[in-house]
């Protein structure tokens, strides 16, 4: 399928029956996605049935930034060889992590679990890193009760297994008990 602009646009489908149109190009970026299109007729809707439409639409937003930024990269090396420390090139890496830093910034827990596993089922390796490192903030400096109370996972340990955990490995709780 086309757009005025003449770009292949690609119809995703969520779980929950939303559609997204989005560039083909920018599908590239998720490995499930791609071989889809590599495989099928684009004309089709393609059913990303694990993914809910409220993270498919953080995902698609996520892929046309990437394939954005992509895009400027291409348009900028164009004719001209990159030097070391190019500050242009220095300064839209820069933007480009102020936009991912700024793109998870205010996600809940259960969020950054359905992106997590959105980001793993679609191969898209970039979003799974930022997602895991935002997952790994947001754990640091915290208690197993208080990782139980943010990310709402059962202890199913019995007070003696947890002991015999804590003792075993003490050193994981240190920074954590003083």
């Amino acid at each position: 399928m086309a757009s005025e602009e003449g770009k292949e646009m690609v119809t995703l489908k969520s779980k929950d029956g939303q559609e997204f149109q989005v560039e083909k190009e920018a599908c590239a970026i998720s490995q499930m996605i791609k071989f889809v299109c590599d495989d099928c007729d684009t004309s089709d809707v393609i059913p990303v049935t694990n993914v809910s439409g409220k993270i498919l639409a953080k995902v698609v937003e996520y892929m046309k930034k990437q394939l954005e930024f992509a895009s400027k990269m291409r348009s900028s090396d164009a004719g001209k060889e990159i030097a070391e420390g190019d500050e242009e090139l220095v300064n839209d890496e820069e933007e480009l992590k102020a936009w991912d830093t700024a793109f998870l910034k205010d996600v809940d827990a259960d969020t950054l679990f359905f992106l997590l596993r959105a980001s793993n089922y679609l191969g898209i390796s970039g979003l799974l890193d930022l997602s895991v490192k935002k997952a790994a903030e947001l754990m640091r400096g915290k208690s197993p009760e208080q990782i139980r109370a943010t990310f709402d996972i059962k202890n199913d340990f019995t007070p003696e297994e947890e002991a015999e955990y804590r003792e075993q490995n003490s050193w994981a709780f240190e920074e954590v008990n003083s």
